[in-house]
């Protein structure tokens, strides 16, 4: 999985100044050129996007989210400060001070972010993180002039041009959806429907938790978390493809991420969670 950065990454941590940096002005040349001339939505930038001690994350805004609502930081599973949760293990409501690295457009940190608890967690299906802030979306674009992300509540379509946006490396990965995998299997966990990227988007370790957009509308269709590293077949970080029959496929060098199109489908007035709500398909505690 695309895991936080541990030792193992120290090196790569040492060299990350330069990374970022060319990444970023990568992301922003590809956008400059294409369809030059030509009215386009907003260019995805870093503006909404969170950095976290190991990992990268977002502001996010659900459909039915109000500016006097607390707001959502939305990161892996993986990323949770106690540790990764075990298979079938489910978290909610859980206090949690955490802090967060609010970016703009332009990937410079404008605000500390405090949650007050992690609302859900789990790596069991999906691979997530929710927390609560003890700010409102109102206060962080009244103090920051900061928007969050808006989550879409579709399912995402192959073949969308997407941008991975890590708060982490201050780095933009460009893509697209290749398209979606029955059961994603890496060590003791297992994922539905994961989202499959092309090649390009070649993430690394601290893009964990990183939100995947769509080029064109700017929504959240999903979670980057994981890619198969060495070709190992359904070990840590090596996850394997398996089909509704069993068949399994590793594809060395590929990278995933998690939809989240039904997280709203959870979540009530207050941008409280009730996994009771019709439709709702989270893993329950």
């Amino acid at each position: 999985m695309r895991r936080p950065l541990v030792g193992a990454l120290a090196t790569l941590l040492l060299t990350g100044a330069t990374v970022a940096g060319a990444g970023t002005a990568t992301a922003a040349s590809a956008d400059g050129a294409a369809g030059a001339g030509k009215a386009r939505p907003k260019a995805v930038d870093f503006a909404g996007t969170v950095a976290l001690s190991n990992c990268s994350g977002s502001l996010i805004r659900l459909p039915g989210s109000s500016d006097n609502d607390p707001g959502l930081v939305m990161t892996n599973g993986h990323c949770l400060e106690t540790g990764m949760p075990g298979p079938g293990e489910v978290i909610t409501d859980r206090p949690s001070t955490r802090t967060f690295s609010l970016l703009n457009s332009s990937a410079g940190k404008v605000a500390t972010l405090r949650a007050t608890k992690v609302s859900y967690a789990t790596m069991t299906d999906t691979d997530v993180t929710l927390y609560e802030l003890n700010t409102t979306y109102a206060q962080i674009k009244q103090r920051y002039k900061i928007d969050a992300l808006s989550l879409s509540p579709d399912h995402p379509v192959a073949g969308t041009a997407i941008k991975v946006v890590s708060g982490f490396w201050k780095r933009i990965y460009s893509c697209n959806a290749d398209g979606f995998v029955y059961r994603l299997r890496e060590a003791d966990w297992t994922w539905k429907d994961s989202l499959r990227y092309t090649s390009s988007c070649n993430t690394i370790g601290g893009t964990s938790g990183s939100p995947v957009v769509d080029a064109s509308t700017g929504k959240v269709i999903a979670i980057n978390n994981t890619g198969n590293e060495s070709g190992e077949r359904c070990t840590m970080n090596n996850p394997c493809e398996v089909d509704e029959n069993g068949q399994v496929t590793v594809r060395q060098g590929i990278n995933y991420a998690q939809e989240t199109y039904g997280i709203a489908k959870c979540f009530t007035t207050g941008n409280k969670l009730d996994l009771g709500l019709p439709g709702c398909e989270l893993p329950k505690p």
